[in-house]
């Protein structure tokens, strides 16, 4: 999928697109480990920043981005909370009272996703 468009993107915003598109239906990822993974480390906020300004047409899975703590970062009850609650659960990943098991569907890449499929 091509990140190119008509007016120009943040670099870093692209590299976090392509990043959380490499995320697995089923896994979740917190900002911490897609800034990591995308070259930017201690970069958490601009991971949030950059999927609020995904363009629709990249279908970024944003649902898959959770905090460290292993919860939903949006309050609960709220539009986004629900919305992002709905999403992970129809790829089967357990949401409880917002939070969601890291050890069971946290996203690991394997050495060959590292190598070739992660751009930075």
């Amino acid at each position: 999928m091509s990140l190119e468009s008509t007016k120009p993107v943040n670099i870093n915003y692209q590299k976090i697109w392509q990043t959380v598109l490499c995320i697995p239906k089923g896994r979740v990822a917190s900002y911490g480990q897609i800034a990591d993974l995308a070259g930017l480390p201690g970069k958490a906020r601009l991971v949030g920043r950059a999927l609020g300004f995904a363009p629709k047409k990249l279908n970024v899975p944003w649902q898959r981005v959770i905090n460290s703590q292993g919860k939903i970062s949006f309050p609960i009850g709220s539009e986004y909370f629900d919305k992002q609650k709905g999403l992970l659960q129809s790829e089967e990943i357990v949401v409880l009272n917002g939070r969601i098991k890291l050890k069971e569907f946290q996203w690991q890449p394997d050495l060959t996703e590292l190598l070739f499929t992660l751009q930075y």
